[in-house]
């Protein structure tokens, strides 16, 4: 199967596509795309991951096509941030 794997930081977004074994999980695809090693401050015990922007677990299976997503943690409380007005752009 043919898939994605998406992940980005403040600083740089990846998007790796790569070709996994039929019945591979979504940890599976993570750890085969090397996202773990490239960015040793993920933490999927922590983390939220989807798949096309729907939130799933890690041991969900993966299928051909899919794109797989770690989604970092919030690092601003929105209800606490000043609001922008669309005119400040």
């Amino acid at each position: 199967m043919h898939i994605g794997v998406a992940y980005a930081d403040k600083f740089k977004r990846t998007w790796l596509t790569l070709d996994v074994p039929d019945g591979c999980t979504v940890r599976e695809a993570i750890e085969r795309a090397g996202l773990l090693t490239q960015y040793p401050d993920i933490d999927l015990d922590n983390q939220r991951v989807g798949i096309f922007g729907k939130l799933t677990k890690l041991d969900a299976r993966v299928n051909d096509g899919d794109r797989v997503e770690i989604y970092r943690r919030i690092t601003a409380d929105p209800k606490t941030m000043p609001r922008r007005d669309q005119d400040d752009d």
